[in-house]
């Protein structure tokens, strides 16, 4: 069986590939072309519904593209634990602009670089035990929070779009028509192009909206052609809010569930990016996701330091690489250091803050409408179950209902009343209780450890047979679970290197299925990636590891750096050929 990835038969540069300079820097500023909209409008959106874009606009953008290029590099090429080392740009993320608008309000940007910056050490700490919140913070929460974001900013696109200048003077019509317009342009380019072409049609609509509005004097150009071409912000360092006051801990547990999903959203984007980076077939290592949400946490910190909003991986970093057939990190080598660059020109934030009102509110709308159709996808991609149907609706429309006031209105207390009145926080601390409640029904496990010898090994066997008998196992079915622990015990003794001197076992049996997890500290391979190729092996030593690969009907080798976890699926009464 060949170990050949068909999806990406296409690749043409691996992501330890060097191509050259003339296919590499092109596509690094072709890929920031797509993306410098949404790192730079966004705390734009955000300054101008708090009524401060004019003052920090230009901080804002600088600050953003400046740490979007640095993290880049940083997920191109990793320093210790922060980085993937692969081609993930940065940039600032969407998921924050509703708890962001709340913070810049209340507080302005001191209070709001206060916040992030504590939720980034959150982040860091989600990083390091990753493998101990897999059950809890899963898709389906993800999916549920995203969709929240995207239901409780659309009123301000909708303000956007329909938002009349002071002082206009022509017909007022003027700015739901230049927002129509941009909206189409947007639409249609997206129903009817595909590929490249379609990754285009934002940063297009944005470009025909803004012309269209330049004879409606919707435009202002004046501080366009006053900004210096190089240079720094007129604004200095916003500071911090040290005051920790009521602000700051009513917002601070909704920062903290943005923050959580903001990794969740890069731990996908690790996983993608290492699937489609490869010409053969590769196991998903969880240390390089690690590496990515620990670069993202170090964005999120050094925004929190700068006062601008959090930053994230960009899912378009997977389409470009999948579309290009190019993977090679020096793409987000020179990418980076490209966004780095124009940070320090401040014609680009002028321009960027002279787009229309009505025009930017249009690609809010479609941003916040792929935004929620990405949370639909998270909540559908492990299917939609009856446990996974009640977390994602309950905690959806409970979000809503607090967001509109609808539910317990002048029955609360006031600082209860302050955190659930947002509806991403209210909805988001939903669907992590829901989620727990859900993770306990599943995590009742039998648990039993063991020393890594041959006494260990008979101590296993006879624990699993126990369980296993416990829920009706019997016959042929339990003959092959007890047989696919053998051999993974079997295996975990010859490949787990010196120090290590037991496993934990878990095992949830049922009437249907048994799923057996054996988790240690380190093995010197991964057993899924030695599997896919064995078919073909006629040596010996991998016999047993034919006999594991059909005896499981699924097996799934899970390394984190704070632990590995090797998981068996068996079905009852399913019987497998090993020919």
């Amino acid at each position: 069986m060949s170990d050949l990835n068909p999806a990406t038969s296409h690749l043409l540069y691996e992501v330890d590939d060097d191509p050259p300079l003339s296919v590499s820097l092109p596509l690094a500023g072709q890929t920031i072309a797509l993306i410098l909209a949404g790192i730079t409008l966004t705390p734009i959106i955000a300054l101008t519904a708090a009524g401060i874009v004019d003052v920090w606009g230009n901080w804002v953008v600088f600050a953003a593209l400046a740490i979007s290029g640095v993290t880049t590099m940083l997920q191109a090429r990793p320093l210790g634990n922060f980085g993937a080392g692969y081609v993930l740009f940065m940039g600032t993320s969407g998921a924050f602009l509703a708890v962001s608008i709340s913070a810049l309000e209340a507080g302005g940007l001191p209070l709001l670089g206060s916040l992030v910056l504590v939720s980034a050490l959150i982040q860091f700490l989600f990083a390091a035990k990753l493998s101990l919140f897999r059950d809890v913070i899963n898709p389906t929460v993800g999916g549920t929070v995203v969709c929240l974001i995207a239901v409780t900013v659309m009123p301000i696109g909708f303000d956007m779009v329909s938002t009349v200048p002071e002082g206009f003077n022509t017909f007022a019509s003027a700015p739901a028509v230049v927002a129509t317009i941009t909206l189409v342009v947007i639409l249609l380019l997206s129903f009817y192009t595909a590929g490249k072409k379609r990754l285009w049609a934002p940063l297009i609509g944005i470009i025909i909206g803004f012309l269209v509005a330049w004879p409606l004097n919707l435009t202002d150009l004046t501080a366009v052609s006053e900004a210096s071409w190089v240079g720094l912000p007129d604004q200095g360092w916003p500071g911090l809010n040290t005051d920790f006051d009521a602000a700051f801990w009513t917002l601070l547990p909704s920062f903290i569930i943005v923050t959580i999903i903001g990794a969740l959203e890069t731990f996908g984007d690790g996983i993608a990016i290492q699937d489609i980076s490869s010409k053969k077939v590769k196991t998903t290592d969880y240390r390089v996701v690690q590496g990515a949400v620990n670069a993202d946490g170090l964005g999120n910190f050094l925004s929190g330091l700068a006062g601008t909003l959090p930053n994230t991986t960009y899912s378009t970093s997977i389409s470009v690489v999948d579309l290009t057939g190019v993977a090679s990190r020096k793409v987000g080598l020179y990418g980076g250091v490209i966004l780095l660059g124009l940070a320090f020109v401040p014609k680009l934030s002028a321009l960027l803050q002279a787009i229309p009102t009505p025009v930017a509110g249009a690609f809010i709308i479609v941003f916040l409408v792929l935004l929620f159709s990405h949370g639909i996808r998270l909540v559908m991609s492990e299917g939609m179950s009856f446990d996974n149907g009640i977390v994602f609706g309950l905690a959806l429309w409970l979000g809503i209902g607090f967001q509109n006031q609808q539910l317990f209105s002048g029955l609360l207390p006031d600082y209860l009343a302050s955190l659930l009145n947002n509806g991403m926080t209210a909805g988001g601390v939903a669907a992590v209780f829901l989620s727990w409640l859900v993770s306990l029904k599943n995590k009742r496990q039998a648990r039993n450890v063991q020393p890594l010898d041959k006494a260990g090994l008979a101590g296993a066997l006879a624990f699993v047979t126990e369980k296993a008998r416990e829920s009706d196992w019997r016959g042929e079915s339990l003959n092959r679970l007890v047989l696919a622990v053998e051999e993974a015990f079997v295996y975990m003794m010859t490949n787990t290197p010196e120090g290590v001197s037991e496993l934990e076992l878990r095992i949830r049996a049922a009437a249907e299925y048994a799923e057996v997890e054996i988790r240690c500290g380190e093995t010197k391979s991964n057993i899924e990636t030695q599997l896919r190729s064995i078919d073909a092996s006629e040596n010996p030593a991998d016999l047993g590891l034919k006999v594991l690969k059909y005896m499981t009907d699924d097996l799934k080798h899970q390394q984190f750096s704070n632990g590995e976890f090797l998981i068996l699926r068996l079905n009852q009464r399913v019987i497998r050929s090993a020919g």
